[in-house]
């Protein structure tokens, strides 16, 4: 696979330091994969790295480029895509083991100055398209081990994650643990498609809990096919008063509807009456 010039300074250097391991890339970066570097020193070797750049800087003004950026960093000069296209390609090449995707990441990490969680979300879109879903919770789990993507948005996509790859009781853990304690302020989507986890597979006690404890905020569903979802889960668990309490509150939702979809004639029967 031709990598441009830039890239293969990058990976040369991170060769030296050590931060990629063998056993975490393929043949496919096996330049990467050639520093036989034991997991203890590596980070001591960073640091190493890190403190020269520092003494550096502190004995002379550093080269710049022309966006101000020191020269000396790794990877100052790989353009953002190539950066995002190399770890894309790192992580779908990698065995399934958490140890070399979070080895991986760490090093890729390693070449940004700041955490890089706008080139990460690009990852994750690149991903969701090849429809990783295993290796996406694996890169979202590690962005939060890092303090890193604590937004809805972030918690939204390990659900749907999550959940294509078929695991609703752990997307329900999650849930509760970051999300289910803060019900008044969580979007409706994002509760929506946890209802709808709950209701495909068969869990809907925690699916009548979830809606309940939104009415708790007086917050109330914004589409008829949350209601019928949850009328559907109290007939299921034989709640019939409160299935009809459901349908009855939110009426409004199928009136509204309906009224939306006049039929043509009657529509331009009222335009007639208004000319």
């Amino acid at each position: 696979m031709w990598k441009s010039p830039a890239v293969s300074y990058l990976v040369g250097r991170l060769t030296q330091l050590g931060v990629i391991r063998a056993q975490i890339l393929n043949s496919t970066y096996s330049t990467v994969g050639q520093a036989q570097v034991s997991n203890l020193r590596t980070g001591k070797a960073v640091e190493s790295l890190e403190d020269q750049h520092r003494n550096q800087g502190n004995s002379h003004c550093p080269e710049k480029n022309a966006g101000g950026q020191n020269r000396n960093q790794i990877g100052w000069n790989v353009s953002r895509k190539d950066k995002v296209n190399f770890l894309v390609k790192t992580l779908l090449d990698l065995n399934d083991s958490k140890e070399a995707v979070y080895g991986t990441l760490d090093g890729w990490a390693a070449w940004e100055q700041d955490f890089p969680i706008g080139k990460l979300k690009l990852a994750l879109i690149a991903l969701e398209k090849e429809q990783q879903w295993h290796r996406i919770i694996q890169v979202i789990k590690w962005m939060l081990s890092k303090g890193q993507g604590t937004t809805m948005g972030t918690y939204g996509q390990l659900i749907h994650a999550l959940d294509m790859d078929q695991r609703p009781e752990e997307a329900h853990k999650f849930w509760q643990k970051k999300i289910g304690m803060d019900l008044h302020a969580v979007p409706w989507q994002l509760c929506k498609s946890m209802m709808s986890i709950y209701y495909r597979n068969n869990m809907l006690e925690n699916l009548v809990k979830l809606f309940e404890g939104l009415e708790a905020f007086d917050r109330k569903p914004p589409q008829k096919s949350i209601v019928r979802r949850v009328a559907d889960a109290y007939e299921i668990l034989g709640r019939l008063e409160k299935k009809e309490r459901v349908l009855e509150k939110y009426n409004y939702l199928f009136t509204e509807d309906r009224s939306r979809k006049k039929p043509r004639n009657v529509l331009s029967k009222e335009k007639k009456k208004l000319g």
